[in-house]
């Protein structure tokens, strides 16, 4: 069994950075695709930014060239780097695993492991 655990949410100002860890446990980490989704409050959850075991990532066009993921398969680590923050990404964030794959997985229907979601609240 899988579990992931988020942390480093919280509120911040508009321009402002946070860095957002998921930390994971059991199995084999080094094999896992991993995404960071978000869900605003009245709205669908969605892709923020996932990579692969081997590294290759995806963005949503909306975080794109503020965030970036990667990952320390030795920590059985995940990081989300935010940068100039706004209000429209203000949501609770959500790591996510799918064992035993070598893509970029961008749908939530593919991960098979969910953390508990972290809020990140941006105040203008």
């Amino acid at each position: 069994q899988v579990r992931l655990v988020e942390s480093g949410g919280g509120l911040v100002q508009a321009g402002g950075s946070l860095r957002l860890s998921c930390a994971a446990s059991g199995g084999t980490f080094s094999s896992y695709a991993m995404g960071w989704f978000r869900q605003a409050p009245g709205k669908e959850r969605e892709l923020v930014a996932a990579i692969s075991r081997g590294g290759r990532t995806v963005y949503a066009d909306s975080v794109k060239g503020r965030f970036t993921i990667s990952r320390d398969n030795a920590k059985f680590m995940m990081y989300l780097q935010m940068n100039n923050l706004t209000p429209e990404d203000t949501a609770i964030y959500y790591c996510a695993a799918r064992p035993s794959s070598s893509v970029v997985e961008v749908t939530t229907a593919a991960y098979n492991y969910w953390g508990q979601g972290i809020q990140v609240t941006v105040s203008s």
